[in-house]
Order: C-alpha cells, then structure tokens, then sequence
C-alpha cells in the first residue's frame, strides 16, 4: 500500500537516502547505475547555484526523490537526476547513452526538447512547449512524469522568482500540468500542484483558507480520530477489517467549493474526507453497505467508480453521507491496488521485476494525442483541442452492447460517435438515446445507451464544430473540412489554370509537357503543382502572374496580345471564383438546428417549398426529413424526433409543386392554362389532362417555383381565367 505523500523540499538529501528509499520496494535495482547517476548529476551541475542561492544539484535530487515516492523505475529515477544536464550543462545525449542506456538518453531528449526552442511570444511558446511534451510523452510515458516531478519542485521553489513570473508558471502548471496529472491518475501531485498554484495565483486566498483550517485543527484532528474509531468499530460488527484514513480535503478542492456554490468556508461542511481501504471488491460493497445502513446517505451524492472505472482507471466508491456529530463527510471505499493506482496513476503499472522497456506502456489516449498532432497544424489549436480533451469526465454513457464510455460534460452525440470512429462521426445523422431518436444537439446524460445512426450520404459540417465538445471530435472534423476545402480549390485552381491555357492555345498537359510547372512551382515557392492549384483557386496566387511566368507561352503570344489574353483571364477567373461562392451558399434548402448541411429530404407527400411553414424529424439512415405543418401524414409519435428546421435564406433554386386545376372542358384549354403559366417565367415540368363528367376538364401540373409567394402568383393567375373553376396545390 502507498503511504501517505509528503513532497516536501528537502535541502539534504544523499545518494545513499535515495537508495535505501529505493530498496524499500525495488530490492533487485541496479544501484551502482544509480550512485553512478548521481555522482555524474553532481559533477555536470558543480559551480551552478539555484535563484534561491542553493547549490543546483539539490534541484535534480529533490526531482528524482519525487519519482522514488512515485514508486519509478531505475531509468526515470536515473533520468530524474540527469534531465537538465544537456540543456544546462552542454552535455551530448549520445554521452548519456554510452554512460547509461539508451531509455535514460531518451527521456532526457524528449525532457530537453520540451523546454529547449524560443519563441517570439509567451503564447507560441507556451503552446509549442506544450505539443513537443505530447510529442515526446507519445514515445515514452516516463518523459511526462518525470517533467511533473520536475514541475514540482519548480514550483515548491517558486517564491524565489519574480511575482510576474510565479503567476505565469502558476498558470501553466493549472492549465497543462494539473491536467496531465489528472489524466495520468496521480492524484496525489494532481492535488499537491493545484495547491501550489493557488498559493501563487491566488495568494490572499490561499493563506487565508489555511488560516482557518488552522484554526480548527486540534478541533478536526479530534474529529477525525474519534470518527476513524467509531468507523472500523462498526466495521469489527461485522468482521471486516480494513485500514480507516481521514484528512481534510486540500485548499484548492475547498476553494473550489466555496467559489461554485457562492458560500463562505464557514458555510462548506462537506471538508473531511475519509478512505477505508480493504482487500478485494467484495468488501467493498459489504462496507459501503455498513456505512449507508450506520449513517443517513446524501441523495445523489454515491459513484461506483468500481463498476465504471475512469479513464485514468481510477477506481473506487464514493458516497457523502451525515456522519457524527451530524457533520457531512465524504467517504472512499477501495482496495490497497485501487489505492495504490489513485495516487501514483501510471506509474502503479510498472512491473519492474519484469524490466518493461520504453514504450510497452502507451495508453491509447496518448495514441489519440499523436493523431492530433498531426492533423492540427496551428499550435494553440493544438493545445486548446488537447486541454480541452484531457479535462474529460462527467458523463458516463453506454454502448447497445453495454460497453462504457465517459465523456465530458454537455457532451452530444456527435461526441460520442466520434470517440466510436472517426468514420461512424463522418456519417452520423443522429443517435437513438434509450431507444427513442434525437438530433445531433442533444445533450447526453449518464446512464444513457445509445446508438448512433448514419447514412452512406451524410458528411461533416463546419457547422458541428459548434456542437461538439470533445478536442477529439473538433480535430476530426477540421481535419475532413480542409481536406474537402483544399480539394474544391484544387479543382477550382485546375479549372482556371486550363482555361488560362486555352487563351495561349496551350493546357495543363502541354505545360507538363515543357516541364514548365517545376519552373513555376519553384517561381512561387510551392511544395507542387498540386499546391499551386489550390493557391490559385483560393485566390493566394494570382493566375495572371503565373502565366506569365511559364516559359513555352512566352514563345506564343507577341506583347501586344498579351494584354488583352490576360484581361481575358482575370474576366473568367473571377466568374469561376464567383460561381464557385454562389454554389457554397446553397448546400441545402432547409437550415436545421441553425446548421445549413445536413442530409436533409423533403417529403413526397406534401412537397414544402420557401414559405410554406415546416416541421422537421430525424428518420434513421434518411437523415432529417421535412413535410409543412399541415400535413396529415406528421403524426405525433414523429413530432416526439422533431428538430428546429427553417428555410436557408441564402438559396436560388427552384422547387418542385404539384397543382390541379379544374376547368370547363373546352377545345384548347390546355395551351391556354400552359401559356398563362409560361409567360409568368415558370417551367412546366410535367402535365397531365382527363376528362370528367358534366363537361368539366381535370389537369395536373408539376411547375417549378421558387417559394410560396411565387406559387400563390401563379395560382392566382391560372383562377384569373375565365373557363377555370379551381385551382388547388395537390
């Protein structure tokens, strides 16, 4: 079992400390490597001293100390000791390697790579340092664990900087690192950095919280004592022993709770927290049983993190119920593993008997990092999509076969559908939350099963980027968008680029041909022809100047004609450019939930058009289908998968409308009612003509409008002659 973490600066520590520190639970550790390491640490760094006037080496030290409470292996401790001596000491990575290993030298590179490059602004760098961390973390775990034992430290440190810079590394140990931790599972320097940043973000605060845990301290250690006592007493009753720990919860927890609810500290009550530690699951939830039969349990305020473990693997019950005295506290059930895990994370899955070498230990969240890196080109998007992901939890939701997943909080399931696939997010049009269909927008809750529908037609929508929450899903659908944005201007830039070609009696093959494009792509400093297509589609490159550039062109055309080939060029260039705009403005008639791409049909049985008013629902693998309110075929049960739909205004297509008319039967009525319509500028697109009795004549019309007002003129016009009797939309 893990003892209680005391991360404390220590000025004196020895080697000999370290590794009697390290027998206690890695006997068969190579320690000559070790006193190795630690006289070399000490030779690299001699003459260097501390912004506290302390001499350097106490820094490393205090470091891989960290790792030894964290329960490391030898080659992070190693590491631990050695990680500034080639940022610092101008020592060669490969000299590490000959010296040591190549696992050591690793760690060390990707810790020096971190901190090592310089940019123009505190943002970039900040952001930068951040995605080489993930890059390097991607290779081996160890680097980030031992970069937040180092953090640690830094921080236990901080008074001796500038206010300016404590708040500044304050800010990032809150905004990257404390995540990190959380994500990781080691909550114990999750807890330990959190305070730490309130002690330097948030000084007044801090000292006054700590003043008044103070002041009750000889009141809460009573407490704390006498309810331990009474705790494994009842626990006796029934002959389960465990090991009782009770503790007030640490500042930054507690000012959290004072800051979401709106009270003062002396108005919180929930502050102690208590953990019973057993020997297997099955006591577990005999002990939760005991607590919840002895005290009366807070509603809503019990999780089975056992059962549904966290990302992080973290497991544990947790239940706040009314202890002695009245008082409030929360309780953790867990076995002696489970605790172990909670407090050191990872690194309580290092088996080090078996020497598990760099890189057998990726977790897949870290994989999911590596793909983001990739398809995020811009460092504070990057570090915004992965911050964002690794602050997860809240929402706990089940799969049809009863898998779980846990994703953040407002989470839809779009979210979801992308944590299944990056393909099954591609083609979502909707999810079946506990068997009954919702849109895109809902908002997932724990305990929900849900299915996720698709269709082979649907797509991405810039649109769903505003519905979406997890770093994961936001970086998927960007990285489709620009992939489909930079073909449509690849084609765009193609087409403009051969009809360019055509005015000099030329093409894009001919040009080939010549070898002209390498010329022109090395002109304008492209990668390829490729980019310099979709330069010139978006606009970047202007068309005329590469033309003018390509040498077999030159041959052809005398200067006097070239102004009026170019001028011809910039003429249809912005037409297709323009024509081009036109077509991205009317992806789709109808607009739903404010997004104007989705798959969306209109039905056959009532045919909306522009005005008419409209309902929408979600159909499975046909995706929204949308019938004007007054449709007799909307029922209900449908009404219950409805969305918000409305008419894009921005669309100029014409619709298709059904209508009857019914007239005297008269020679020629057919042209008459056809050219009352034509002449209107509407295209018939079908007719059909019989007749009924008492001389009347019934025909049907399929005409094209382009919304209801139009429709209402030409139905107006057709009952404007004098043989019509009615006219109706069908």
């Amino acid at each position: 079992m893990v003892n209680n973490f005391d991360f404390s600066h220590e000025r004196d520590l020895d080697c000999d400390t370290l590794i009697s520190r390290v027998t206690a639970y890695y006997p068969d550790a190579d320690f000559v490597m070790l006193r190795k390491a630690f006289n070399y640490a000490t030779k690299a760094h001699e003459g260097q001293k501390r912004r506290s006037g302390e001499d350097y080496i106490i820094h490393p030290i205090n470091v891989a100390a960290t790792l030894v409470k964290l329960r490391l292996d030898l080659d992070s401790i190693i590491a631990g000791l050695l990680h500034d001596v080639v940022e610092d000491c101008g020592i060669e990575p490969t000299e590490i390697q000959d010296e040591f290993n190549p696992a050591v030298a690793q760690i060390v590179v990707g810790l020096t790579k971190i901190s090592k490059i310089k940019f123009k602004t505190k943002e970039e760098s900040q952001a930068e340092n951040f995605r080489k961390m993930v890059v390097a973390m991607a290779k081996d775990i160890r680097v980030i664990i031992v970069k937040l034992a180092d953090r640690m430290h830094n921080m236990r440190t901080l008074q001796y900087v500038s206010e300016e810079k404590q708040k500044k590394i304050a800010k990032e140990t809150l905004d990257i690192y404390v995540p990190l931790a959380t994500r990781l599972g080691i909550n114990s320097v999750k807890s330990e950095l959190e305070d730490l940043c309130l002690r330097f973000l948030k000084p007044e605060t801090y000292y006054e919280l700590r003043e008044k845990v103070a002041m009750k301290k000889s009141e809460r250690e009573s407490y704390i004592k006498d309810t331990r006592n009474i705790l494994i007493e009842k626990l006796n009753e029934y002959s389960l022993k465990a090991e009782v720990k009770g503790r007030p919860k640490h500042f930054y927890s507690i000012y959290k709770k004072i800051a979401n609810r709106g009270v003062d500290y002396d108005q919180i009550q929930d502050i102690l927290a208590f953990r019973i530690i057993v020997n297997n699951i099955t006591e577990c939830y005999k002990c939760l049983g005991i607590i919840h039969s002895s005290y009366t349990p807070i509603p809503g305020r019990f999780k089975d993190y056992i059962a549904i473990p966290k990302v992080n693997n973290y497991q544990s019950l947790h239940t706040t119920v009314i202890g002695p005295k009245a008082e409030r506290i929360e309780i953790q059930i867990r076995t002696h593993e489970m605790d172990e895990v909670a407090e050191t994370g990872v690194a309580a899955h290092w088996k080090y008997k078996e020497g598990i070498a760099s890189g057998t230990n990726k977790l897949e969240w870290v994989q999911e990092l590596l793909d983001y890196n990739q398809s995020v080109e811009n460092n504070s998007e990057f570090m915004y999509t992965v911050k964002n992901d690794l602050d997860i939890g809240g929402v706990f939701v089940f799969t049809p076969q009863g898998d779980v997943r846990e994703l953040r909080y407002g989470a839809t399931p779009l979210d979801f559908a992308y944590a299944v696939h990056t393909e099954v997010g591609h083609k979502c049009v909707g999810a079946k939350i506990n068997g009954r269909i919702v849109p895109l927008r809902h908002h997932l809750k724990s305990g929900d099963t849900i299915e996720i529908l698709t269709s082979k037609t649907q797509k991405p929508s810039k649109d769903w980027l505003n519905i979406v929450k997890s770093g994961r899903a936001r970086a998927k659908i960007k990285q489709w968008l620009q992939k489909e944005d930079r073909e449509k201007k690849k084609e765009e830039g193609t087409d403009i680029f051969e009809k360019a070609c055509r005015v000099y009696g030329s093409s894009i093959k001919q040009i080939k041909k010549f070898g002209d494009e390498k010329f022109v792509v090395e002109k304008f400093n492209m990668a390829n022809f490729g980019d310099l297509l979709i330069n010139i589609g978006a606009g970047k490159t202007d068309i005329k100047a590469v033309i003018q550039e390509l040498p077999s062109l030159k041959k052809i055309v005398e200067k006097e004609e070239e102004e009026n080939k170019l001028s011809e060029i910039e003429t249809f260039s912005h037409k297709i450019k323009k024509s081009s705009r036109s077509k991205s403005n009317m992806d789709n008639a109808v607009i739903v939930d404010g997004l104007d791409d989705l798959m969306v049909r209109m039905a056959k049985c009532c045919n909306p058009i522009p005005g008419d008013s409209i309902v929408g629902y979600v159909t499975r693998g046909r995706g929204i289908t949308v019938h004007t309110k007054e449709c007799k075929r909307v029922n209900s049960t449908e009404l219950d998968r409805g969305v918000n739909v409305e008419w894009n205004p921005n669309l100029g297509i014409k619709y298709p409308v059904t209508i009857r008319v019914i007239t005297l039967d008269k020679p020629g009525i057919l042209s008459l009612i056809s050219n009352q319509i034509t002449n209107q500028g509407i295209n018939i697109r079908s007719a059909m003509a019989k007749s009924l009795p008492d001389r009347r004549g019934s025909f049907i019309f399929e005409i094209e409008v382009g919304d209801y007002s139009e429709l209402l003129k030409s139905i107006h016009n057709i009952e404007a002659l004098e043989e019509v009797i009615s006219v109706q939309r069908a």
